[in-house]
């Protein structure tokens, strides 16, 4: 009899997200016509910007003809595109080389793969509150979990301490979900440990473009040491709005180094076996994204979101809710009035005032009492959700 992998009934029954789509499906089929303010799942609002719609439609033009068609393209991603990834970084003063970047199908796939390049006897270490999906992707596999909890008293920004030891790191900055960024540092120390303890940093940069103060890096490989123990993967999901296109990219350097095995080289034989590459279409796509006329395209979407983000922090600065987030990422986490559970703040938010956002507590146990709102919603629904904030919650 075939052995399935066991692994799966050690999963949570119901995925955060999916739990959260079930309870508004039920509300809205009690109250017919209702309109939801959703500030819950981070999916973005704008269409994608000019510069990559043209290249786009340039791309599917190519393979309408025979000497512009392209079939199987490399699976570690389109050279032009990898230069302009890289060059990318190296106009922020970051050393990475073109063979040092993989073009992927997006961060999310990309997190679930990365871990090919583990033994399943290594442990993981998870910063919580943290993306479900790094503490399911390794249960499946059956690793060890090391939870490192963070609270309000260290701003969700938790820092190793000598008994901090895993195989692999979990690393997101911007955080999804609380917001918060780390410092150089912070982040120093924990590159200094992955070093120390021969430990992978895996680098979650999704958000990295939310970022506006000078002084937070926006990549770990902006800190010394970063290249002996860290991974870097990038989304092109929130910075240029490619969440139903899906494109995204990771760095992995050439010093990355354990018994022996090199990593990048470890990832290019990983590659050139389990995938035939993402879409030449999407590819073209994402290369315009790194132009100067899709740069500053994608800039003034981000501006748009973080208008987004001013509104709701000003309405909460009206309630007197505790919070974090919002400046330099498309997340603000607040801490639930009145000593409310975070599921029974979604349940009054929904019920009183047909707002939708993310309970903490699906993010991890330290995340209860608290609750993440998104940006990424109209500014229409942005404004009324604001009002109606203020309204239920101000004092």
């Amino acid at each position: 009899m075939t052995t399935p992998n066991m692994h799966y009934a050690d999963l949570k029954d119901s995925y955060l997200f999916f739990h959260i789509a079930r309870k508004t499906k039920a509300y809205l089929e009690a109250h017919p016509g209702t309109h939801l303010y959703r500030m819950g799942i981070g999916d973005v609002s704008l269409p994608l910007c000019g510069a990559v719609i043209k290249a786009l439609h340039e791309a599917v033009d190519d393979q309408a003809a025979k000497e512009s068609f392209h079939g199987y393209v490399s699976e570690l991603g389109l050279p032009e595109l990898r230069a302009a990834i890289a060059q990318h970084y190296r106009e922020r003063g970051i050393g990475i080389s073109d063979d040092e970047v993989f073009v992927s199908s997006g961060a999310s796939d990309e997190l679930g793969d990365i871990l090919d390049l583990f033994d399943r006897s290594s442990s993981a270490l998870i910063t919580e509150p943290a993306y479900p999906a790094y503490v399911d992707a390794n249960v499946i596999a059956g690793r060890e979990i090391v939870r490192l909890a963070s609270g309000r008293e260290n701003g969700f920004l938790p820092s190793p301490d000598q008994g901090t030891k895993a195989d692999i790191i979990y690393i997101c900055s911007p955080n999804n979900p609380t917001g918060a960024v780390f410092s150089r540092q912070q982040l120093k120390e924990w590159v200094d440990l992955a070093n120390a303890n021969s430990s992978v940093i895996l680098f979650d940069a999704a958000y990295e473009a939310f970022i506006e103060d000078p002084e937070l890096p926006r990549s770990i490989f902006e800190i010394e040491g970063a290249r002996t123990c860290a991974i870097e993967i990038c989304s092109l999901s929130k910075t240029a709005g490619f969440t139903g296109t899906r494109l995204g990219y990771t760095v992995i350097p050439k010093d990355l180094i354990r018994k022996g095995m090199c990593f990048n080289d470890m990832w290019i034989r990983n590659r050139t076996t389990k995938t035939n590459g993402v879409s030449y279409i999407i590819q073209k796509g994402g290369a315009a994204v790194f132009t100067a006329e899709g740069q500053r395209q994608i800039r003034e979407n981000i501006e748009f979101y973080k208008e987004n983000a001013r509104i709701l922090m000003g309405a909460l600065d009206k309630t007197g809710i505790w919070y974090c987030g919002g400046k330099n990422a498309p997340y603000i986490w607040l801490r639930c009035p009145d000593g409310m559970g975070s599921w029974e703040f979604f349940d009054h938010l929904l019920n009183e005032i047909q707002v939708v956002g993310t309970p903490g507590e699906g993010f991890g146990a330290c995340g209860e009492g608290y609750f993440r709102f998104s940006t990424f919603g109209s500014r229409e629904d942005t404004i009324e959700a604001a009002e109606r904030l203020i309204g239920l919650l101000g004092r």
